[in-house]
């Protein structure tokens, strides 16, 4: 059987990636400067990070189509918008694959919802809906992952295409540092309706964490990378470590041929690991080095 090509990550088809990862990265880091609801002590570790997609991996199911449960019930959307999250949420559990089709449905269906609209007013209602909805959808699994890496004294970010200021949402509730997100433009403080560059999706995903990485002076051998989708193999292959959680058909295969380890939080069985050792090991040794440096030039 012939092996799927892996998703690009040169932007070859156009400049959309490079410009929306850098729009990302550049919201990621303003917001470190800003007053948190659950300020983090700076990491110890100051040059290993973890990354971690949403949907189906941090969150179970699709953390776009959550958000768009509770705005329909504010009236937010019509009755057939409606009708279509849920068939995109049905196909998304059963699967467990993201399709292209969805997603830039997803994204014309999210544009037309926040024109117009405050950045300030989807803050406030991505607060609520994350404690009707979302909370109870992360995976018990992935977040004590995203603890270990958070006490290895390492940055832990999110990653999705889901729009930024939700993603940020869910990255400070969990205490995490932060969240790479798609940017949607906004002037005043208010939606244009349009995106600075594309989705964060694919090759988008690895743009942004490289421009955070460059930003944040990350050494991307000694982070890591977790995923459920074979579409984030760009973002997955740019890092020293990958992780497979819940993974897809095709990203499971993969994982097993590149010895990445497997996390699938899905069933009762205990999750394989494949030939190499735990990144959460490495990660915490990392940071225990990168303290006694500290502390050696401290005296």
């Amino acid at each position: 059987m012939t092996e799927p090509a892996e998703p690009r990550t040169d932007g070859a088809d156009g400049a959309s990636p490079p410009i929306a990862g850098a729009a990302s990265a550049e919201a990621a880091v303003e917001s470190l400067t800003e007053e948190s609801a659950a300020p983090q002590p700076p990491p110890a570790d100051l040059t290993a990070a973890a990354f971690f997609d949403v949907d189906n991996t941090m969150v179970h199911g699709s953390s776009l189509v959550h958000f768009a449960r509770g705005l329909a019930a504010r009236k937010y959307f019509t009755y057939r918008d409606v009708l279509g999250f849920i068939y995109a949420q049905a196909k998304f559990q059963l699967t467990g694959k993201e399709n292209s089709d969805d997603v830039a449905e997803g994204k014309r269906k999210a544009l037309s919802f926040i024109e117009g609209r405050t950045t300030a007013e989807l803050s406030a209602v991505g607060e609520e809906i994350y404690e009707e909805i979302i909370a109870d959808k992360i995976w018990p699994g992935t977040r004590d992952l995203a603890q270990m890496h958070l006490d290895a004294g390492q940055q832990v970010w999110l990653v999705t295409a889901t729009p930024y200021e939700l993603a940020a949402i869910i990255a400070d509730r969990l205490g995490l540092t932060g969240a790479l997100g798609t940017v949607a433009e906004s002037v005043d403080g208010v939606f244009t309706g349009r995106l600075v560059g594309e989705i964060l999706h694919g090759a988008g995903k690895a743009h942004a964490v490289r421009a955070l990485a460059i930003r944040e002076g990350l050494n991307l051998r000694r982070c890591t990378a977790y995923s459920d989708s074979y579409n984030d193999v760009p973002m997955l292959t740019l890092v020293g470590t990958a992780v497979a959680i819940n993974p897809d058909a095709e990203l499971r295969d993969l994982a097993r041929k590149r010895g990445w380890e497997i996390r699938d939080f899905r069933t009762a069985r205990k999750a394989a690991r494949i030939g190499v050792p735990s990144a959460l090991a490495l990660g915490a040794a990392g940071g225990a080095l990168a303290a006694i440096a500290s502390r050696r030039q401290d005296n």
